[in-house]
């Protein structure tokens, strides 16, 4: 998949780092955890890609503008290192997206006489409900 706006390597500091949970020795013998980060603020993104990726509610995005991707999904660090990368690309395509600007349209004669006759159909019904009083 292509990326709207790449990002260039030396903007991204990858740490590799002991991996939690079980796994037997392996786990505690190979640092094959990645840790991801990259400081919105110091980036070549274009401005308004920076802004909304500062205006996301991200609990990876620190106030300090920093995105923290932590990626041990895998037993290589390799294959982290690139499942991280690709999240990263992920949260930048996410907000890099502009919506297509709303066209106001405006009811036509015939949907505003069904609307209308439906009114009065539940108005008659509603009127049939009451005590009659004679």
């Amino acid at each position: 998949m292509t990326t709207r706006h790449p990002i260039a390597p030396h903007e991204v500091e990858l740490v590799a780092v002991r991996a939690q949970g079980a796994g037997g020795q392996n786990v505690n013998k190979v640092s094959s955890a990645i840790h991801l980060r990259f400081d919105i603020r110091a980036s070549s993104l274009p401005e308004v890609v920076k802004m909304r990726l500062l205006c996301l509610n991200d609990r990876r995005i620190s106030r300090e503008g920093v995105v923290v991707i932590k990626s041990q999904e895998y037993r290589t660090q390799e294959q982290n290192r690139a499942a991280a990368l690709a999240r990263l690309d992920e949260l930048v395509d996410s907000v890099s997206v502009t919506r297509k600007a709303r066209v106001s349209t405006r009811p036509t004669r015939a949907s505003k006489l069904r609307r209308l006759d439906g009114k009065a159909h539940r108005g008659e019904v509603k009127v049939a409900r009451r005590r009659v009083v004679e």
